[in-house]
């Protein structure tokens, strides 16, 4: 099997790749541009990518091609409908990183919520030092317990994250976007109840139809102005320029963001203009990226190679899953 990978680079220099590369005849390149794709593919049979687009010109003149693996829960990315018109298997990694967003979800909280940064440079500038009091209290910050969690995308990582909030003492919900009926522990509420009555809101949702700018001005005006939001989950979710008016405006208390509409995003992107940074708190897209789940996204995409080598049959991300 010609397995070839276009952007190797996104999953970080300390990845080790072997568990495809011991197994498969396997081309790595660091970073694919898109007038590098179709060249890249032509002797492919295995396409495996992060981010990059795969769509009909990347892959019409790539005749070998039996499957498209996403180093991703989300496969925004690919075409999808082109793939299945061709017989293109697409397999995506739904679970590997559930752990570590969900981690990642709670960091960016407590560096919102408890101002980190600021109280450890109150220390180490010397300042607590110098004040002659036991404590500072220079930032109030608040307890989870007794507070109302909204999640907005009650998949996986969702479940986690409402899991460990509710250990933490919240009283968590959840609003469907997409209308789908499904079993759940936890309340599901309408999406307008969960944005009025929320006071922590995180988003887990993947990007579709039904999630595009959804936190828009109208959104975020629901909203109590004491209200924090955290989205690990998809850029286009949160409209940037209304999310940086509210911050500035004082419509909600703060948000931390680990996605962007545009990755990287571009240097006019309204949330690098905010004025009350301290209420703001920026990732660059690494709530996936645990060492342990990297590590399971490639063994996972390995069998899933592996799979259709064998003739196994495998869940395509437009199979039940």
């Amino acid at each position: 099997m010609k397995v070839v990978i276009l952007d190797g680079e996104t999953m970080g220099a300390d990845i080790d790749f072997s568990p495809i590369s011991c197994r498969f005849d396997t081309v790595i390149y660091p970073r694919t541009s898109m007038d590098e794709r179709a060249g890249r593919l032509a002797e492919a049979e295995a396409v495996v990518v992060n981010k990059v687009v795969i769509d009909r010109e990347a892959l019409e003149n790539a005749p070998r091609v039996k499957l498209v693996c996403v180093f991703a829960v989300g496969y925004n990315n690919i075409d999808v409908d082109y793939c299945r018109s061709r017989g293109i298997r697409v397999r995506n990694v739904p679970a590997y990183c559930v752990d570590s967003v969900a981690q990642h979800t709670f960091a960016l909280l407590f560096q919102l919520t408890e101002s980190l940064n600021y109280y450890d440079g109150f220390v180490k500038s010397g300042l607590y030092s110098q004040s002659g009091l036991a404590n500072h209290l220079g930032r109030p910050f608040r307890e989870i317990a007794g507070k109302k969690w909204g999640i907005i995308g009650m998949g996986a990582i969702g479940r986690r994250v409402a899991d460990i909030a509710s250990a933490f003492g919240a009283g968590v919900s959840y609003a469907s976007l997409s209308g789908a009926e499904r079993k759940e522990k936890y309340p599901r509420v309408s999406p307008e109840e969960l944005l009025r009555e929320s006071d922590i809101i995180s988003v887990h949702a993947p990007l579709n139809e039904n999630t595009a700018n959804f936190i828009n001005a109208d959104a975020l005006a629901l909203m109590k102005p004491t209200a924090v939001i955290v989205n690990v989950g998809r850029g286009g979710i949160i409209n940037s320029a209304h999310l940086a008016a509210a911050i500035d405006g004082g419509v909600i208390a703060g948000a931390a963001i680990d996605v962007f509409p545009t990755e990287p995003p571009e240097e006019n992107d309204p949330l690098m203009k905010v004025k009350n940074m301290d209420r703001l708190v920026l990732t660059p897209h690494i709530a996936w990226s645990s060492v342990e789940a990297r590590a399971r996204c490639i063994e996972i995409t390995a069998e899933n190679i592996a799979a259709l080598e064998a003739g196994e049959e495998r869940n395509d991300v437009w199979s039940p899953q």
